[in-house]
Formats: structure tokens, sequence, C-alpha cells
């Protein structure tokens, strides 16, 4: 200990320094904890996302509410909040309308600059109230941050003041420096109203913007990231897993969001294209059209959707070949009942599965070898071969994914909630499942930490393929194996959906997880083996869309597990009823809302419109969060006893001040 505080003492060196820090460490413990909020499933809808993170999930909106509910009329209000999401493309739609108006633009402009000024720095001082100004001065933008740290922090009343602060509005306007200002200042709001972010899986595939998301990710000051199926799936096709590269592909073919991989990343799939024009010229492949293209046929010409067709039936094939042999590679994933095209009567043009028999409802598969139904073709070897390389040498691609491990885990504990994206997997005891990892069984907490080992040795030890080829094979077990607590469902039927009608084949069992979530006993096990409070902790995960329209609801055993995926993909709203949900927790406590889909940008820039959401769970604490009752107050307080040793170090003169 003595020669720990010898090291503190550098950093404060006397006890002037150690007291000042004491009293400043136990005033940021007294202040309300900031906002957490918490998205699941965003699969690729960057809009919505996006959305979120600029109305701070209805944070804003109720800042506003708060202020002015009694001053501005409602369509007042509407325009600020838009104001403050799209800044830069609200002020050049009020441009345009003004110019439209007629009369003076330049007066007129101004006035609306003067208006928004001062309502935007009232609503600023309402979000972040809550922070020390150290704090938020670390947050101010550049450029701007000594003005609005001025705006932020006037004290007093009296013409002095009131002149000083008007001429600060009035130079920024006769500078021509208003629309800047209001872009940084409504960048400082939306940045206090989310104090920390927790993504609880599925960021990738379906929607178009996965890209997007990641990008604006890799700049949010504050957040966590929990691993999804879909998520390690990319991740396992940035570490070269094969079947993880073509499962992608096959995705992005299927949901119409090859944009995402030929400039989103880089990634080259000519040589597939070529490949599944040729293999498959003949076949219009009509059980492959892309979902979107069918829900819109006005957006295809039908030769554009027999080329996307092509080019995922001919993927589809390629995934089902490497699958089989990852899974004769490794028994102990006990996925032979997932080696199916061995299992096809090709002259029958029938299918055997689980001792019944079932007519297919496509008999072209050209590239298939009915003596060895699993060895690639040479074209289909060179179509890896080359999709693979891009995957690898994808630079932007590389730097997500080493973003998606350094910010993320299996699980997360965080204030005494457990939040992971699929499941614990239970018995039919209702117990903790051992599951056997390489050899050994593990079971809750210990199974999540000893995969997330897997993983890390997976990405990180990809340079030297062979040594760690049962670590990389894994990924692509996490994305679909039984067992996999990201995948959490009995088998993927993708070959039954593509090739055969009967719906029987086509459903996918949920883990006994789904089953027990409200019994509370099975919960409270979870909580405990996580080391969580069993009065206070929460079980937070997503992975499987709540149907909202069936009477199914996010909130099971009493609240104490609450299921978040509400189906923000636009791929499950038909399914859902809703267009996902937003948990948020604050110093009051916890608040879980239904959303609405949400329109478009563009409309809500031109209308005000927002998304509309519906409070369907709201558990308020007996007495106000403070910081100090966070795991971040935890360390303040583990500091502050460390402080106060050294000042009495400084006291007795065992160390000696540095004046």
């Amino acid at each position: 200990m003595e020669k720990y505080l010898n090291l503190l003492s550098k950093q404060y060196k006397n006890i002037s320094e150690v007291t000042e820090e004491i009293i400043n460490l136990q005033a940021i413990c007294n202040l309300p904890k900031g906002t957490e909020l918490f998205v699941s499933d965003i699969h690729g809808e960057y809009e919505a996302f996006l959305h979120i993170l600029n109305n701070g999930s209805g944070i804003i909106k109720s800042k506003i509410l708060d202020i002015y509910k009694n001053i501005l009329p409602e369509e007042s209000m509407k325009e600020l909040a838009t104001l403050i999401y799209y800044s830069e493309e609200k002020i050049d739609l009020v441009k345009k309308e003004l110019y439209k108006k007629g009369g003076n633009f330049k007066e007129q402009l101004d006035e609306w600059y003067r208006i928004n000024l001062y309502r935007l720095i009232e609503v600023s001082r309402s979000v972040s109230s809550k922070y020390t100004r150290s704090k938020v001065r670390k947050a101010l933008p550049k450029g701007f941050d000594y003005i609005i740290d001025e705006l932020l922090h006037l004290q007093g009343e009296g013409k002095d003041k009131e002149q000083y602060y008007k001429q600060i509005i009035e130079s920024i306007i006769d500078l021509n420096r208003a629309d800047s200002f209001i872009v940084a200042i409504s960048n400082l709001i939306k940045r206090m109203a989310i104090d920390h972010l927790h993504i609880v899986g599925d960021i990738y595939n379906r929607g178009p913007g996965a890209v997007i998301i990641m990008d604006k990710l890799m700049e949010f000051h504050s957040l966590d990231i929990q691993w999804g199926n879909h998520d390690a799936l990319w991740m396992g096709a940035a570490a070269g897993n094969e079947a993880c590269i073509c499962n992608v592909v096959r995705i992005c073919s299927r949901y119409d969001n090859m944009p995402t991989l030929e400039e989103g990343y880089g990634i080259n799939t000519r040589p597939l294209s070529l490949f599944a024009l040729e293999a498959y010229q003949n076949d219009d492949c009509r059980n492959f059209y892309p979902r979107n293209s069918s829900e819109d046929a006005s957006d295809y010409s039908k030769s554009d959707k027999i080329v996307m067709a092509k080019i995922q039936k001919a993927i589809s094939i390629i995934q089902f070949k490497l699958e089989a042999k990852l899974i004769m590679d490794h028994p102990e994933y006990k996925m032979k009942d997932r080696l199916l095209l061995d299992k096809i009567n090709y002259k029958k043009n029938t299918i055997e599965i689980a001792g019944k028999t079932y007519k297919l409802n496509d008999r072209n598969f050209p590239t298939i070898n009915p003596e060895n139904p699993y060895e690639l073709t040479d074209s289909e070897k060179e179509v890896v071969k080359r999709l693979k390389e891009s995957f690898i040498h994808s630079e932007k691609l590389q730097r997500h994914a080493s973003f998606l491990y350094s910010k993320g885990n299996l699980y997360k504990k965080y204030n005494e909630n457990i939040l992971f994206h699929g499941c614990i997997p239970i018995d039919e005891n209702g117990e903790l499942e051992e599951i056997e990892v390489f050899g050994q069984k593990y079971k809750g907490k210990a199974l999540m930490e000893k995969i997330e080992q897997i993983m890390n040795i997976a990405y990180f030890g990809r340079e030297d393929y062979f040594k760690n080829k049962d670590a990389i094979d894994y990924m692509w077990y996490l994305w679909c194996g039984e067992k996999s607590p990201l995948f959490g469902r009995t088998k993927m039927a993708t070959f039954e959906r593509y090739f055969i009608d009967g719906k029987e084949t086509h459903n996918e069992g949920k883990n006994l997880y789904y089953k027990f979530i409200d019994d509370e006993k099975v919960c409270n096990k979870i909580l405990k083996d996580f080391g969580a409070d069993l009065n206070e902790g929460h079980i937070i995960n997503g992975h499987v869309p709540v149907k909202v329209k069936d009477g199914e609801s996010p909130v099971h055993c009493g609240g104490k597990t609450l299921l978040i995926d509400g189906g923000m993909s636009k791929a499950y709203q038909k399914s859902t009823g809703i267009a996902g949900y937003t948990l948020s927790y604050n110093s009051n406590g916890l608040m879980l809302a239904e959303n609405e889909p949400f329109t478009s940008k563009e409309k809500a820039v031109r209308e005000g419109s927002d998304i509309k959401s519906q409070i369907i769970l709201e558990e308020n604490v007996k007495s106000r969060k403070c910081v100090g009752d966070t795991d971040i107050g935890l360390k303040l307080k583990a500091e502050i006893k460390d402080l106060k040793e050294l000042l009495q170090a400084y006291l007795n003169g065992s160390i000696k001040e540095t004046l």
C-alpha cells in the first residue's frame, strides 16, 4: 500500500490537491445517475436507430415539454425537437420556406435564429444539469466550447448579465455563425441526453445500413456491445471462416442488401455473379427472389430479380456444402441432422428428414454430384477463394470487427443488470445446463466466459489459421448451433425454408430458457450465477422478436426479465406488430417503451414526425439513484478511500508534500 500511495502522491502532490479531489469525487457521487439506453436487434435499420439516438429515446422531447409546456404551442415544441434531431436539414428547410414567403429574408432569418438560439440554450441547460461542469466542458464542441460554457453557466440577474447574454447571441448571428452554433449546441444536447448506450446484439443483416450504424457507434462517447449471433457471423467472416462468409453473402442477397458488401465494405462479388449466371442460366430460381423485391415488384424488372435470385441460390448451395464439412469435421457439434444434401432422392425430387419424406419445390441442382453431394466444384472453389480474400483484406470490415471486439462481450454485468443477446442454456429441470465446449463442460457465467475466450482466439489468432482452426470453425457454430447461447434454437431451417413447402419443417424450436423466464427461481439462479443483486437486478436480452400482435409480452417474471427485441427490423414487423423496444434506466428507474415504425428522416424534418412510443413498463426506484449507487460510483468510492489514506499519510508526515 505504501508503494501505491507514493505513486498516488505524484499525481496529488500535497494536502490541498488531495482534499480538492476528495471533495470533487464526493460531490460527483451525489449527482443523479446518467441515463442508460438499451437497444437490441437493430439489423441494419440505420434510419430508425439513428433517430432513436437523435431523440434520446424520447428524453429530449420530455425536456422540451418540461421547459415549455405552458409557454409554447405544441407545433413550436415539435419544431424545436426536430431542429435538435436534424439541425442541418431543418435549417436548410427553414431558409427555403422563408425565401418563398418573400419579405425581408435576412431580417426574418435573424429573428428565427434569435428565438431558437435562446430556446436551445435553455434545453441544453436542462439536459446537462445532472452532470459536473467538468464533464459538460469535456463534451463541448471545439470552436464554441468557451461560448457555450459561458451561456450555460451565466449566474445572477440584472441588466449587465442580460446585456452580456444578449450580446453573445447577437454576435453569433452578426458573424454568420448561427448555423454552425445551432448544430454544435444540438449535438451537445444529444450527447448529454444519453450517458451510456448498451447494444444488446445483432447490429448486422437484413436492413441496408449496418456500415452506417457501425460508423456511428465508433463515434459514440460511451457504449458497450453484447454480441448477437448475426454479429458473430460477421466476426467469423472477418476471421476467414468460409461458411460464415457464405452465410453473410446469402443473407445480403436474400434481403437485397448487396450494397452493404460491395459499396460498404468493398467486397468483390463479381466472381460469384458470373458463376451464378453461368451455372443457373436455365433456372429462374423463383424461390430465391430477394425479400424486398418480392414485396414491391415495381422497384425491379423481372430480369433484375432473376439475376439476384441466381446469386442467392448459387451461394446457398455452396454454403450447405461448406457447412457439411464443418459438421463432419466436428462431431462434437452434434449436427448430423443438418446434413441434408445426401438425403435428397435426385430422381424422385424428394428428401427424407427425420424419417419423413417431403417433396422438393425445386429440382435443379446443376452443381451437386449425387454421388458426392458435398464436394465443391472447381468453379465453386474459386468463388469461395476470391470471396475469402476479399473479406480478409477489407480494411473497413476489419476495422469494424476490431471495434466489435474492443467494445463487445458475450455478456455484461452493469449496474446490477445482466445483459446478453440470446439465452443462458437451461435444462428440462430449470437448472443451468452444462454444455461441452472443446472437451470440457461449462454452464452459466463460466460457459459465456469460455465461449468469449474462443471468440477472441478466433479473431486475434486468425493469422495462424491452422493452429486456431477449431476456434475459427466455432464461430459458425455460434451462429446456428443448438447449444449456442447466441442462437438458442434447435436448428436453423435454411434449407427447409428454401426447398420444402411444408411449414412443419420450418419450425425452429426455442431453448428451454424461454420457457423458464417467468419462473422466479430460474431467473434468480441466473442473476446469482452472474453476481447480480436478486432484488434490484434484471435480465435483459433480445434475439427473439416479441409478437405483440399475438399477445406476447416483453416483460417476464414480474419485470425481472425483459426481452427487448420487438422488431426494429422491417423484416419482422409483420409478425411483431410493432417496430422495436427501447429501454432506458435513469436516476428514477427503468422505463420500457414500445415503438411504432419510423417513417423516414425526410418526413421527420419536413413534418416534425417522431417515433411514436407507448410506455409499457415503468419501474420507479424508492429513492433517486445517484452516481454513488452505480458501478462507476463504486470505483469513485474506492478512489476516495485511497485519497483519504494519502491525506492521512501527508498529515502524519509518512509521505512528504510537494509545495
